[in-house]
């Protein structure tokens, strides 16, 4: 899947000569947290609920506390651009101009992997340097709402039908290991016995369990294992 596919297209900007609160009122009657910010087309910056947080109209201004002489020299150094932020009535004083951008064959992965590395929530879609869409957190829910109809799994009708596509699935992980841990199946229960490392290993199966069709229900009795080494000496972990 790729931005193409979830985007949204038709995408709602502003101007760099665009009001502060004419964006903030697009954002509210569009329900939407950014716009991109274009320049007779071209892409400058991107505007977003987080810009507009900061703001004097609502008591949420970045206020610089009172310090000694040598300590506002350094708490300075941000006071001019906090007003800014406070203050500006333009979107263009308070646009993010440093823009995290994809194209139309970027994968839904690597798009995921930016959000997560930039702290962002929405990245515009560009084509031949033209916006053409724009690609937010909430697409991310949509596609996976949409993909979770398209990949229904058919239903297990038997219990071997069900150890079968489970063990499967175990199998291709790095983290199952067949030589401690066993697996059956009785009357649609899926039943885990033997040794794990820790509970992570039994909440992983417990979900690759509960995603075959026709499963009931999960028993693990497996218990922790104690590491070859024992436990440390010398008092308490």
């Amino acid at each position: 899947m790729r931005a193409k596919d979830i985007m949204t297209s038709g995408v709602i900007s502003a101007a760099p000569e665009t009001s502060v609160i004419e964006a903030a009122a697009t954002m509210v009657r569009k329900r939407i947290t950014a716009l991109p910010v274009l320049d007779g087309g071209a892409l400058v910056g991107i505007v977003s609920e987080a810009d507009l947080m900061h703001r004097y109209e609502i008591g949420t201004q970045r206020e610089v506390p009172v310090r000694s002489w040598w300590r506002r020299v350094f708490a300075a150094d941000s006071a001019p651009m906090n007003y800014v932020e406070a203050h500006a009535m333009k979107v263009r004083d308070v646009m993010t101009k440093r823009v995290v951008a994809v194209s139309e064959d970027t994968s839904a992965s690597d798009i995921a992997a930016l959000f997560e590395e930039h702290k962002i929530k929405q990245a515009p879609v560009v084509d031949a340097g033209k916006v053409v869409g724009i690609v937010s957190r909430s697409d991310f829910l949509r596609a996976l709402v949409a993909g979770a109809k398209r990949t229904r799994k058919p239903r297990a009708r038997c219990d071997a039908a069900i150890l079968r596509a489970l063990r499967a699935e175990l199998e291709a992980q790095p983290w199952w290991r067949a030589d401690r841990s066993k697996v059956s199946v009785r009357n649609g229960i899926v039943d885990f016995s033997g040794e794990v490392e820790d509970e992570e290993e039994k909440l992983a199966a417990r979900v690759a369990a509960q995603n075959i069709e026709g499963v009931r229900g999960v028993e693990d009795s497996r218990a922790l294992s104690i590491p070859i080494g024992g436990y440390p000496t010398g008092g308490y972990l």
